[in-house]
């Protein structure tokens, strides 16, 4: 698995130095990492970084690597299993959490596209005084130019593992 991590949250949970990875095979295993602040309140935004399928979470309390893997894994195998998908958390991203990578983030649309998602938890949070999950689903269900304007949520839905050789790659999760 690969998290992808900007440099401020990097500095938080105490990586010094990050190397670039190139994306994994697997589009449900590489994501990218964000750290902001809404009502001076810390959040981190974990997004996939095919879809921009996102997951904001609190930022309080992590504060090394082991305690942001297991925290964020945490949520999003919940998160996932609320939005319909623990089929696919279950046999595309558990199996593969017993060796986690961390890379520089580096695409600018990713990063770019966040930041758009960012302003709209803020608002989800500070506004609407949703919860971090509750805002998870929001932002998920909002139309992003990186996708030709699709939503998060459906493009994840959509992804597919690039086969290795002869394995059937179709593996979905269930619509509401």
């Amino acid at each position: 698995m690969i998290f992808r991590l900007t440099h401020k949250l990097a500095k938080k949970i105490g990586i010094a130095r990050l190397k670039f990875l190139p994306l994994n095979r697997n589009p449900y295993i590489d994501w990218t990492a964000h750290l902001f602040t809404a009502d001076r309140a810390q959040y981190i935004i974990v997004t996939n970084t095919a879809s921009l399928y996102s997951l904001v979470m609190y930022g309080r309390g992590i504060t090394d690597d082991n305690e942001f893997i297991q925290s964020t894994l945490s949520f999003m195998r919940d998160f996932m299993t609320d939005d319909g998908c623990e089929f696919l958390f279950r046999r595309l991203i558990a199996p593969h959490t017993a060796r986690v990578s961390f890379s520089k983030a580096t695409d600018r649309r990713v990063i770019g596209s966040m930041n758009d998602l960012i302003v709209q938890a803020k608002y989800y949070l500070t506004e609407r005084q949703m919860s971090p999950f509750d805002a998870s689903l929001q932002v998920n269900e909002t139309p992003m130019s990186y996708l030709g304007y699709g939503k998060p949520r459906e493009a994840f839905r959509a992804l597919k593992v690039e086969p290795e050789e002869t394995s059937s790659n179709s593996v979905g999760c269930s619509e509401e």
